[in-house]
């Protein structure tokens, strides 16, 4: 499958490309195969988000797994720039356990782009999947301006 690699603040982005949709995102990506139209596209968009040009991804994206692992991020892709939820927020509106649906945030495929680092727990910040961590979450929370909330 294509990748094409993007070099963001936030590390080098990876960002695969399946069938005519994006399927994943991950950090240390290197670019491979033939860069698509959608692949160019990709790496536009989180170019200009890392550079504050872009709120809102509009890509085509196929997430692999379960109902709920794709209403999960659904609920995460509606959360505005700049906003964040909490688990128990999301659990509420899916009627899913919070743990449950901490779980599925943790086994987002296209972090970033679906943005699992504006889930937060009720009492902190919770966990972040990606390369670096919580330490992740904050760089992307504090580019987004959601950093009052960090404090």
């Amino acid at each position: 499958m294509p990748m094409i690699a993007v070099e963001t603040q936030f590390g080098c982005l990876g960002v695969e490309e399946e069938g005519g949709a994006i399927t994943r995102l991950a950090w240390g990506g290197q670019t491979e195969g033939d860069t698509t139209p959608l692949l160019s596209e990709a790496a536009s968009q989180l170019r200009a988000y890392a550079e504050g040009r872009l709120q809102r991804f509009d890509l085509p994206l196929r997430v692999s797994g379960s109902e709920f692992q794709r209403a999960v991020c659904a609920a995460m892709s509606a959360i505005p720039f700049g906003e964040t939820r909490t688990y128990g927020d999301i659990a509420h509106e899916l009627r899913h356990p919070a743990q449950a649906v901490g779980q599925a945030c943790g086994a987002n495929p296209i972090p970033v782009i679906i943005p699992c680092h504006r889930v937060l727990a009720a009492n902190g910040l919770g966990g972040f999947s990606g390369q670096g961590g919580i330490e992740s979450k904050v760089a992307l929370l504090r580019h987004e301006g959601a950093a009052s909330l960090l404090i």
